[in-house]
């Protein structure tokens, strides 16, 4: 049988170190290439990545805290204008990643099966659980770990 929540682990676990892996040793100006107008730089989609794992942890956290919270939605790319995605340090914002990441996979880790089946009410998707909301972090790290590896040139 498998164990979906070591899978979300595992899942968690790897994704700073995939995304270190991608975008290792690439020159600053590949990192700051947008692709079109509107489309992110890879710099970009590292920061994008860590605040969406600093609002995962915050959301979770108030979940295991609170019966059945709100969870509000926020605009990823009002965040960015707001935040200069494009002239942020990609290492700073690859050491933040991970380290929020290690947090929300130890505090993960931590759970009794009540603890993965705490809920919350999000904004968009209705009412989720800690599990939920885990595994779609992991999809979406595989959408951005995929959408970086198409901005990194071949050859």
């Amino acid at each position: 049988m498998i164990d979906e929540r070591l899978e979300i682990l595992k899942g968690l676990r790897a994704g700073p170190l995939i995304l270190r892996a991608i975008v290792r040793d690439l020159p600053d100006d590949v990192m700051r290439r947008q692709p079109a107008t509107g489309e992110w730089a890879i710099v970009e989609v590292v920061a994008h990545l860590a605040d969406t794992e600093e609002r995962a942890l915050a959301r979770t956290r108030r979940m295991l805290a609170e019966d059945r919270p709100e969870l509000t939605p926020y605009d990823p790319h009002a965040l960015s204008l707001e935040r200069a995605y494009l002239s942020l340090d990609v290492r700073d914002e690859l050491g933040r990643y991970a380290a929020l990441r290690t947090e929300a996979a130890d505090l993960l880790e931590s759970l009794d099966d009540a603890g993965w089946r705490r809920t919350g009410l999000h904004g968009e998707h209705g009412e989720i659980t800690v599990q939920q909301l885990a595994a779609h972090t992991v999809g979406e790290d595989a959408d951005h770990f995929a959408q970086i590896a198409r901005l990194v040139p071949t050859g």
